[in-house]
């Protein structure tokens, strides 16, 4: 068994139960709090993807580990999403020990680079 001493990443799905938005309503929104998410890469997040759908809109959002993540969420943080949204926001965390991440070509186990091994299809 391979020995990992490195925290697991954190995603977090955040969804809001509300109607799919037009592709414009959805990027002006998404560009408008940008910079914030941009902001928090200091504080552990290292992606965000903005959601836009037919069962609702929201987030996924990739944290370097799970206490940053929980750091973020707090209970205010969405309360103030459930008054900026006018709905509830359901979060699930997942942690995320292996990612395969094509723009970078590399697989990373708990956030560190591994050398890949040939599996079979």
């Amino acid at each position: 068994m391979m020995e990992h001493l490195s925290m697991a990443n954190c995603l977090v799905i955040v969804q809001f139960p509300l109607s799919k938005r037009s592709e414009d309503q959805a990027i002006s929104g998404a560009i408008g709090t940008a910079p914030t998410y941009r902001g928090l890469a200091e504080k552990g997040l290292i992606s965000k993807h903005y959601l836009n759908g037919d069962e609702g809109t929201g987030g996924v959002y990739l944290w370097e580990n799970r206490k940053a993540a929980e750091a973020w969420f707090t209970a205010e943080r969405q309360a103030m999403l459930a008054e900026r949204f006018g709905a509830q926001p359901v979060l699930t965390f997942y942690d995320t020990h292996v990612i395969v991440d094509n723009a970078l070509g590399e697989t990373r186990v708990n956030g560190q680079p591994v050398k890949e091994i040939l599996a079979a299809e």
